[in-house]
């Protein structure tokens, strides 16, 4: 599939989601096999070292998928050492959530489209049980997935190797590892049930959290455009991802601009920061979220962004003949046409979420006194992302003309 087969506004009869077996029974017998494991050996029989197991490879798991999958490979984020980047795929193959590069892509397509029943695969407006753990059950069908960047990902040499390896790498992390630890205690079984099985029920339950509570109870200080929300509680279980609605601004490294946001995953990132093992930490602009928290706080912005009409428009009208001599004048320069305004993407190639390929698919380019472009009006309207009033903001900051004939 390619960009220019999407057809705008075509339909077709979606057929019924294939059960994926050997996803449902993995994720039921490791339940089954937790509480069973917990009858026998309950918590106030198991060690102190055992239980002290248990929490380490749960908290670690987590943020191997909050800090490496989420934040630093979904979001790029800021950018990670080899060695980094090592860890994290490690940590995150034994939460047995997918390889980085499959639960990325996901991430990314569950972004574009968020609470779209149809494109986001896990949308909270198909039910708390759906979003929660319900989409784990069926085969994908996802019919945009070939829309996502991933240039990124299998450029990248550990997620290459992860993505390759991902069942043994998981299955060693995740069930071998703590029974050959709990050895040292003599608790290898103990260690096995706690620190294999119920850690294993503890990382997916509260990471999934996000996906479903996290969109249906809690409150929206910067946008209401989507079911995302935030509390405390969320926060405490997930690795600080429970302030889910500060992800108007994905590619924000935090999961919240405040000094007393609970956000371990943050803190750790800046450690490593101050250790020179990561770098280009990316934050939200204050002027974005200056004007997100007002237009929460009073329902009113001053020149709606969604507002792309002539009656706010006091710039140039250039016609084809100058759009051309403004192009050539620049070689590599990014130029698309939304709603009939030329906009320069050049400076917002490296920031764009869905990758530079994206927009240069809608780029205007000359070629022997012919022009080869496209509006971009149905990609930016819905068809390739559900563009927030942030992003429709920025998009007229970068207008320099309207388009007249």
């Amino acid at each position: 599939m390619t960009v220019s087969s999407i057809i705008p506004g075509h339909k077709s009869k979606e057929a019924r989601p294939e059960i994926w077996w050997g996803n449902a029974v993995f994720f039921t017998l490791v339940h089954v096999s937790a509480l069973v494991g917990m009858y026998y050996i309950p918590p106030w029989s198991a060690g102190k070292e055992t239980l002290l197991l248990w929490f380490m490879t749960w908290q670690l798991s987590d943020f191997g998928i909050t800090i490496g999958y989420h934040r630093l490979y979904s979001h790029k984020a800021f950018r990670a050492s080899l060695s980094v980047r090592v860890v994290l795929a490690i940590l995150g193959s034994s939460a047995f959530q997918g390889s980085i590069k499959w639960w990325c892509l996901r991430h990314r397509l569950h972004h574009r489209f968020t609470d779209d029943p149809l494109h986001d695969p896990y949308a909270a407006t198909k039910g708390l049980f759906y979003s929660h753990m319900g989409w784990i059950f069926y085969k994908p069908t996802y019919k945009r997935m070939e829309l996502i960047e991933r240039d990124d990902l299998e450029n990248d040499p550990v997620v290459r190797v992860q993505h390759k390896y991902y069942v043994p790498l998981a299955l060693f992390f995740g069930f071998v590892c703590p029974p050959v630890i709990g050895h040292l205690w003599g608790d290898a079984l103990g260690a096995f049930v706690w620190a294999g099985l119920v850690a294993r029920l503890c990382i997916w339950h509260c990471t999934f959290l996000v996906n479903s509570l996290a969109h249906w109870d809690g409150l929206q200080p910067y946008s209401d455009e989507d079911s995302s929300r935030g509390n405390l509680l969320l926060a405490l279980l997930t690795g600080g991802e429970g302030n889910h609605n500060f992800h108007s601004f994905p590619q924000d490294f935090r999961s919240g601009p405040s000094l007393i946001d609970w956000d371990p995953s943050k803190w750790i990132i800046l450690i490593l920061y101050k250790l020179k093992l990561v770098h280009s930490l990316r934050r939200a602009r204050s002027e974005d979220l200056v004007a997100a928290i007002h237009h929460m706080h009073k329902k009113e912005t001053i020149g709606s962004p969604d507002d792309l009409t002539d009656s706010f428009w006091d710039g140039e009208n250039w016609d084809l003949s100058r759009v051309k001599k403004y192009v050539e004048a620049k070689p590599g320069r990014c130029v698309v046409v939304v709603d009939s305004f030329v906009i320069d993407a050049t400076s917002y190639l490296g920031e764009h979420p869905g990758g530079t390929n994206f927009l240069r698919a809608y780029s205007m380019r000359f070629q022997n006194d012919q022009e080869k472009w496209k509006q971009a009006n149905w990609a930016f309207h819905g068809g390739m992302n559900n563009h927030s009033l942030c992003a429709k903001r920025r998009m007229k900051e970068l207008r320099v003309a309207r388009l007249v004939d």
